[in-house]
């Protein structure tokens, strides 16, 4: 009896495809030193604030210090290199990033190092490095989108948030190996500043089943009075509606086709708009506080969205609209991190060492925000309208002008170049127009 042969192991289809396309890509240019020097104005600053937590957890003073492994993972990532082995190879030759060329480091030591170094000590960094990205963000005069000039001038915060399911480990090392199935990397919960598109708050989930309701405890731990949310449908909770409510937070979503409400009153009703007040639920599920429900009707089929901002002064129904459009930026963002800065790829399968990537990528994510918003001002048009990605690709070319004497500062070569570097994105036909667009809804101007 000839013998059988065992099954071969296989992964995700779309991780192999990762795979073979981090093995065939060319490594980019190592970053210019402008751009470098502004990276390390933003981070250097986040890095050693977080030394004597370094100290106070008893971790040595080694050669992968806290310093290091940020200037490693940061420059690991921001390159694209297609492994930890061809990132130590940089490290070796050139140096990464502000840190100097380290020979004595070895491919094994770095992935030990990024399982045990404590991912915590990135997530602070992060934290440290966004209030001054929001302060540079929040001096630029470039335009808003009118409902958000709008929500912003009557609310404190203008957030969206939802969550998303990391890619698969690519089953290859330690307790990976005999894993069955899929192993996904977790889940991470993102709350997004929809004014400078920065990351306000993020968390992570290990558990990649886990249902966005999960976040709620994070969510409700960082809201204030005064903060507007804008929420996707699978976060519909009433209990959590209410609590909002009691503390004096708005929010903006859609309610499911079986939402159970009752009418109260009509406070606008037009063939295009209605706008009433609700009671959400029935029975013991009841919220306690009424809604607010807006219709619009578009193209034979009404729409719906609900909020707990009960006076149309302060929220108008056209911007209610407007503004769950807007909560679409946190998918772009989610979909820049994990296919432009790489985090469907994972370089390690510990829990510590995803955690790790996770807050760099945000990182990265948060400075090549605050560049094309840069970029965006120079060119007085809305964040929206510049292409984050092509900002991020058109890295290369102002390296290769600077080094020919041709440029000097990105942001006037992005300027200049905008044109030639197609970063302003291309004008949708009006059949690929969000709803709001199509339906020429005038906002209301700022008083």
């Amino acid at each position: 009896m000839a013998e059988k042969k065992k099954p071969k192991k296989t992964s995700l289809p779309h991780t192999r495809a990762i795979q073979r396309d981090r093995s065939k890509r060319a490594n980019s240019v190592p970053p210019d030193e402008e751009i470098e020097a502004w990276m390390k104005a933003v981070v250097h600053p986040a890095v050693y604030a977080q030394i004597k937590t370094y100290q106070a957890m008893g971790l040595r003073a080694r050669i992968l210090t806290l310093p290091v492994m940020t200037a490693f993972v940061l420059g690991m990532l921001w390159r694209q290199l297609g492994s930890v082995r061809e990132a130590v190879r940089v490290l070796h030759e050139e140096g990464m990033l502000w840190i100097s060329a380290i020979e004595a480091v070895s491919p094994q030591a770095v992935l030990e190092r990024m399982s045990t170094l404590p991912a915590v000590l990135f997530y602070q960094i992060l934290l440290d490095c966004l209030p001054a990205l929001q302060e540079r963000a929040q001096k630029r005069q470039r335009p808003l989108p009118p409902a958000i000039a709008w929500a912003s001038a009557h609310f404190t915060h203008v957030w969206a948030f939802d969550g998303s399911v990391l890619d698969g480990l690519l089953k290859k090392c330690g307790l990976l190996q005999n894993a069955e199935g899929p192993v996904l990397a977790g889940k991470i919960g993102t709350m997004l500043d929809v004014v400078t598109q920065m990351p306000a708050h993020i968390w992570y989930e290990e558990h990649s089943q886990a249902h966005d309701q999960s976040f709620w405890p994070w969510v409700m731990s960082v809201v204030s009075a005064g903060c507007l949310l804008l929420l996707d449908a699978g976060l519909l909770n009433f209990e959590r509606f209410d609590q909002l409510t009691d503390q004096q937070v708005g929010f903006v979503t859609r309610p499911k086709s079986n939402t159970s409400m009752k009418e109260m009153a009509v406070l606008a009703k037009t063939a295009q708009i209605h706008d009433t007040l609700i009671l959400l639920g029935g029975g013991q599920t009841q919220c306690r506080h009424p809604m607010r429900l807006v219709k619009v009707l578009f193209r034979g089929k009404w729409y719906r969205y609900l909020t707990n901002v009960l006076d149309p002064e302060r929220l108008p129904p056209q911007c209610v609209v407007a503004l769950y459009d807007q909560r679409w930026r946190i998918e772009e963002a989610f979909n820049a991190v994990k296919r432009l800065l790489g985090l469907a790829y994972f370089y390690t399968g510990s829990i510590n060492g995803i955690q790790m990537q996770v807050w760099a990528t945000w990182l990265l994510y948060a400075l090549l925000v605050d560049l094309t918003d840069a970029v965006a001002d120079a060119l007085n048009q809305p964040f929206k309208d510049i292409s984050l990605e092509m900002v991020f690709r058109g890295l290369y070319h102002f390296a290769q002008a600077r080094h020919k004497a041709k440029a000097d500062d990105p942001i006037d070569y992005f300027a200049r170049k905008a044109k030639a570097l197609s970063l302003s994105k291309q004008k949708r036909r009006r059949e690929h127009l969000s709803l709001i667009q199509q339906m020429d809804l005038t906002i209301p101007k700022i008083a």
